[in-house]
């Protein structure tokens, strides 16, 4: 990967020594065994991302479960992070538990993409799905003044962990496809032979299919 860029889907996360709240870390060395979604923030004391900052973290059991941590990054510095959090637990009575990245030169940021020409030095809401074998699965990219939804982060966490297990894809809104439901799509046939196959299968119940580029079945 050219070092001048931003790291794309499907390579490997750039190594990375960051200071965090929870002392220096490495990444993605230190989440080795471990799915990481490392979301980038604007500023501290700002009312959008303490709303995130909440959110996030009352959904990190969900996280935990999936075996999957969760790592904030803004500009500032490490003392704004530590009051910002204290300012949270105090008058929100929510606790940030997870560490967050003190990029006060902006170094990361920048490596990442992060930071939009446009909106001056402050970070983007950017979030990298990282898996446990430090590769990037999934980038997203708000603006400033939009609010991120952690239940799709979940999900996205969730579809790519079935994906990978399974073999298969997830179709739009999985597990709650208008159509499919909680079903999963079978890989399309790459062979005459393999559609056939498949049709057979749809014949006999295996899976489900309505023509032999779409076959679905249960997931398990």
């Amino acid at each position: 990967m050219e070092e001048n860029r931003i790291p794309l889907i499907g390579e490997e996360f750039p190594q990375l020594e960051v200071k965090t709240t929870h002392g220096v870390k490495k990444l993605p060395e230190d989440y080795k065994g471990k799915w990481f979604v490392l979301f980038s923030h604007p500023a501290d004391f700002t009312p959008v991302c303490t709303t995130e900052f909440v959110a996030f973290q009352m959904k990190k059991e969900e996280f935990d479960k999936l075996n999957c941590e969760l790592i904030g990054l803004s500009v500032d510095q490490v003392f704004s992070h530590i009051k910002w959090i204290e300012w949270i637990k105090e008058n929100r009575g929510v606790e940030i538990t997870f560490p967050i990245i003190a990029d006060d030169m902006g170094q990361v940021a920048q490596r990442l993409g992060m930071i939009h020409p446009k909106k001056g030095t402050n970070t983007v809401r950017a979030v990298f799905i990282v898996d446990d074998k430090g590769v990037i699965r999934l980038i997203l990219y708000y603006p400033q003044e939009i609010g991120r939804n952690i239940d799709e982060i979940i999900r996205a966490v969730k579809a790519l962990q079935v994906s990978d297990k399974y073999g298969v894809a997830t179709p739009a809104n999985w597990p709650e496809n208008p159509v499919l439901k909680d079903k999963v799509i079978v890989p399309p046939a790459s062979s005459i032979e393999e559609a056939e196959e498949r049709l057979k299968k749809a014949k006999e119940g295996e899976i489900e299919c309505f023509d032999w580029w779409f076959c679905y079945k249960p997931l398990k």
